[in-house]
């Protein structure tokens, strides 16, 4: 059994089991299906791929656990570590009072710490719950979600508050013979709707526009304001809104992965179009950056958990909503076990509004 797929009134989530990512997510809206993850054109075509990708980017597929996010320099692993790259089983999977619950753990241990992957679904309710549990070990260890979705015209971003957002030193794709990128590296900007430029002036990271081919890569801050963080990105093509959201003390930063035909060589070769990789994450860029100096830890933002003796987990949730024409939400809040967005076309939807643990203490 490769793929294993959970299901509660109104949505279904299947794992790849082979690699840990979400093949597929189904969410049930009147008449409609909405399906807000991506899944990369060359998973299961049956095509010759190069011999040295990572099995992670061979399944390239909805999202998965980072651990750790980028470079395994510290511990030898493929690229993103084996939670992205590796088998998981499943340790109990049923029904619950008024849903599904799922718990999947991986073969690999992680710097000694078993690693556990728990997905809960609720009736009605069109987010997926998930968490991700580190038991023993010692070290520390970056992380950092992967969900991507994929537009076929675009679509507007909103976030809640980011304190800054800023590029690597160097792009993805240096080289015009194989890619190209159109923001400046390194870049840094607290206004996301002008970020330097790679040739001079300033772009929106808030609008995603189909006929900019392009491969980047950046880091967003979250600012102090007490609520979950969140990214919203309203589809144009699929009239809907893809809802990505966490604690920002357990995942202080999101990556954005602008991916819209911007590398042109295999298995990428141009036709990786219109994805957004929205990765929240307590990281640097690679393993050994994030425990040791890094740009993040000079703003005060952590950049890994330290293992031991204690459990260590964090939780994140994904969803999708209709939208009827409309964009992106101005704010939202959790309470009442209720989703409240301002501004957007569904202004409150059924949500677990103690999952995300906000105002808890997160793990160190």
């Amino acid at each position: 059994m490769d793929t294993v797929t959970i299901n509660a009134k109104g949505i279904s989530v299947s794992l790849d089991l082979t690699v840990g990512h979400i093949a597929d997510m189904v969410i049930e809206s009147g008449a409609r299906r909405l399906k807000p993850l991506h899944r990369a054109p060359w998973v299961d075509a049956g095509e010759t791929l190069p011999p040295d990708l990572p099995r992670g980017t061979v399944r390239l597929s909805g999202d998965f656990l980072c651990a750790p996010f980028s470079r395994s320099d510290v511990e030898e692993a493929p690229l993103h570590g084996w939670p992205a790259n590796s088998a998981w089983d499943v340790v109990d999977s049923g029904a619950t009072d008024g849903g599904w619950r799922a718990v999947f753990r991986l073969r690999h241990k992680v710097m000694g710490a078993s690693v556990d992957k728990i997905f809960t679904l609720r009736d009605n309710h069109p987010f997926l719950y998930q968490e991700h549990v580190f038991s023993g070990g010692s070290g520390a260890i970056s992380v950092a979600h992967h969900p991507m979705t994929a537009m076929k015209g675009g679509g507007s971003l909103a976030f809640s508050p980011k304190r800054l957002a800023a590029t690597p030193a160097d792009p993805l794709e240096p080289d015009p013979a194989r890619g190209r990128f159109m923001l400046a590296y390194p870049g840094r900007s607290s206004d996301l709707g002008h970020f330097p430029a790679a040739g001079g002036g300033t772009l929106d990271l808030t609008d995603y526009r189909m006929d900019d081919r392009r491969e980047d890569f950046l880091t967003l801050v979250e600012a102090d304001h007490g609520g979950p963080g969140w990214t919203a990105l309203a589809r144009q093509a699929e009239d809907d809104l893809v809802l990505v959201l966490k604690n920002p003390a357990e995942l202080p930063v999101t990556m954005l992965w602008f991916s819209n035909g911007g590398r042109d060589y295999a298995p990428w070769s141009g036709r990786h179009l219109g994805v957004l990789g929205i990765e929240d994450g307590r990281t640097a860029v690679g393993h050994a950056a994030s425990l040791g100096d890094n740009w993040l830890k000079r703003e005060g933002v952590a950049t890994a958990f330290e293992l031991g003796q204690d459990r260590v987990s964090f939780r994140h949730v994904i969803g999708a909503l209709p939208l009827s024409g409309g964009g992106p939400p101005r704010a939202i809040t959790t309470a009442g076990g209720h989703l409240r967005l301002a501004g957007a076309a569904a202004s409150e939807v059924p949500f677990d509004s103690e999952f995300l643990r906000i105002g808890q203490p997160a793990a160190r």
